[in-house]
């Protein structure tokens, strides 16, 4: 079991630090996810850690099957996940190895399901503030006592790649407002929502994208270094949330999202959903017979 997760990003393969650690490997109706799960305990927490393209970045943002991910930690219990993700600035005061902590997403994806309802049940969850506050605040107070730049708010825009942007894309999304630019974690946070899982980004800054005009294109030569040095940023400020976040959920609504949000009746539930679903869906279904 575990309470916590946290997911990595390009350049966190494993979070240094846990105590116990050991694997499990999970099969979910959506086949495995990512990589084996890293159990273990951290600041006196119970936590998960995933890698998201996994320990050897073999998938594709695309490829990623994120739904296997969040219903096998859905399964273990997590109810708050902490997500490190390596993102492009897109604003003029957001530098490479700054931190960004997004309240807000606009989605570009095309290629990826991103809900895990449909086949015979539908349900509206509300995403209209889809970043936890509860947590991001735990992030913030942990990367205060950083030396590094953090940016308090901002809107995370979630590309399909896995090519980089052109540099029109790069100006309209500029011009929408949006802060950073990324290619995995909107996916990620619809479907926390869904799961009742708090969900908050740790944005860590590789480059510019490429509308900087003093600033060369991003190519994965110039990102692998800052790669580096946000990994090593990014398993000091989680750790430190991690420690910080609240024992209840009593801060946020996440946890009742699917309340109100199930449309089809209980009873008309088919009995295959209620079974591919049971981790997210149990306590909802729990005396509501089929006819």
């Amino acid at each position: 079991r575990a309470e916590i997760a946290i997911l990595g990003g390009s350049g966190l393969y494993a979070l240094a630090g846990l105590d116990g650690p050991r694997e499990v490997r999970l099969e979910t109706p959506y086949g495995p996810p990512s990589d084996a799960l890293v159990l273990g305990s951290l600041e006196g927490r119970r936590v998960a850690f995933l890698a998201r393209h996994g320990r050897d970045h073999a998938l594709l943002p695309t490829e990623i099957d994120y739904r296997a991910n969040v219903w096998a930690l859905k399964s273990l219990g997590v109810e708050r996940i902490l997500s490190a993700s390596a993102v492009g600035s897109l604003a003029d005061g957001i530098h490479p190895r700054d931190v960004v902590l997004p309240d807000q997403f606009i989605d570009r994806t095309r290629s990826r399901p991103s809900t895990f309802f449909g086949d015979g049940v539908a349900a509206h969850v509300s995403l209209a503030d889809p970043i936890c506050p509860v947590a991001r605040a735990a992030l913030r107070e942990a990367a205060a006592g950083d030396a590094v730049a953090v940016h308090d708010g901002g809107t995370y825009l979630c590309m399909e790649g896995p090519q980089f942007s052109t540099r029109a894309e790069s100006f309209l999304y500029r011009s929408w407002g949006a802060s950073v630019i990324g290619m995995t974690n909107l996916t990620e946070a619809r479907l926390a929502r869904e799961a009742e899982i708090c969900y908050a980004t740790l944005a860590l800054v590789t480059d510019y994208d490429c509308w900087h005009e003093e600033e060369a294109a991003v190519t994965v030569e110039a990102l692998l270094g800052n790669l580096r040095a946000n990994a090593a940023l990014a398993a000091r400020v989680l750790r430190g949330a991690v420690g910080r976040l609240p024992s209840d959920r009593s801060g946020c609504g996440c946890g009742g999202a699917l309340e109100y949000a199930i449309i089809t009746p209980r009873e008309r539930i088919p009995e295959a959903c209620r079974e591919r679903l049971r981790p997210i869906l149990g306590r909802y279904l729990d005396g509501a017979t089929r006819e």
